[in-house]
């Protein structure tokens, strides 16, 4: 697999930083980069029992010969980056498309006094909205204007490009998830962008026909933070029994919890064009999965939950995390499971 894009399949926080960690540390790719709409979606990765918390650079910075790529289609707030580029030791090893547009100070300024996008939408304040109406109306400034930003610019759709002509794999990661798209989500409370494979393809200049695998996730119990519709919304006291309580890795704000989405499921699938699912939080079905390695180490209550899952997307799960550390994960992406 030359190509692979992870997107999320439900409203975000579905586990893909763990996922394209481990896609990265497992397959080694030469290239990863980051699609999506910015800093106001952010991904955890737990490595030896230290976490981290990124909202720029690439989920896939665990593997330590891989370049990082912010591709063209990604906000940039050049704080932010720049302060996890100095927190990881990253310099030397990830590039900005020079195309990028920068969120300035105003932009976060309007997205947190604006009572609409602040009280009902739910914004995370960091300035992505005002920022995309911005570079809509050809007003916002890009990387190449950023003298902050000089050493790190680039081309991403060519770097990328040329390590496919050379047989070498690309990673690409998405962000937020399909429930939040402003083109298919539950609008008005949306991201202020497309949040589909395509659009990621779009984001780091590949092209369709040079991808060769949409993996989606999916949380076994989908979260939701902030506003907005959540169709299989549990009550928390339902959640608390289930000893589930998350909270967003950006804003700090306690997650809603839900029960498993076929309908959303299925959607978010057809619409990403799936090649396989990854599964997250099956630990959470059942606690003696936890840290599993092998399938058929796996209870039957979460293999019967596998089952469904592919059942209902019509989609094969290939990758099914069993807790939060990269290690954690059964991959069935070459094994040939006996009775699967």
């Amino acid at each position: 697999m030359l190509s692979t894009i992870v997107v999320g399949g439900f409203f975000g926080d579905e586990g893909k930083g763990k996922i394209i960690a481990y896609l990265a540390k497992h397959d080694k790719p030469e290239v990863v980069a980051r699609g999506g709409v910015g800093p106001n979606a952010g991904h955890t990765v737990e490595i030896e029992g230290k976490k981290y918390a990124l909202r720029m650079v690439p989920s896939g910075f665990v593997h330590e010969s891989a370049r990082l790529l912010i591709g063209a289609g990604v906000l940039v707030d050049p704080r932010v980056f720049k302060r996890e580029v100095s927190s990881f030791g990253l310099k030397g090893r990830v590039g900005v498309d020079w195309r990028c547009a920068i969120i300035e100070e105003k932009h976060i300024e309007e997205d947190r006094k604006d009572a609409y996008l602040k009280g009902k939408i739910g914004s995370t304040g960091s300035g992505c909205g005002p920022a995309n109406a911005a570079r809509a109306l050809r007003k916002v400034k890009q990387a190449k204007d950023e003298k902050e930003l000089e050493e790190f610019l680039c081309d991403v759709p060519l770097e990328i490009n040329e390590a496919l002509d050379r047989g070498k794999g690309v990673l690409v990661e998405g962000t937020q998830g399909f429930g939040i798209s402003l083109l298919y989500g539950t609008y008005p409370f949306v991201t202020s962008k497309d949040t589909t494979a395509s659009q990621m393809a779009a984001d780091v200049g590949i092209g369709p026909t040079r991808i060769d695998d949409v993996v989606v996730v999916f949380k076994s119990f989908p979260t939701r933070v902030g506003e907005g519709p959540f169709e299989t919304q549990m009550e928390e006291e339902k959640a608390a029994e289930l000893h589930i309580e998350e909270y967003g890795t950006v804003t700090g704000r306690k997650r809603r919890i839900g029960m498993w989405d076929a309908k959303m499921a299925a959607y978010s699938a057809m619409i990403n064009g799936a090649t396989m699912v990854a599964l997250s939080g099956v630990d959470r079905l059942d606690p003696s999965c936890r840290g599993v390695r092998e399938y058929e180490e796996l209870s039957k209550e979460v293999k019967d939950f596998v089952a469904k899952v592919e059942h209902d997307t019509q989609v094969p799960v290939k990758l099914i995390s069993t807790g939060p550390e990269v290690s954690e994960i059964v991959d069935l992406r070459v094994e040939k499971i006996e009775g699967r």
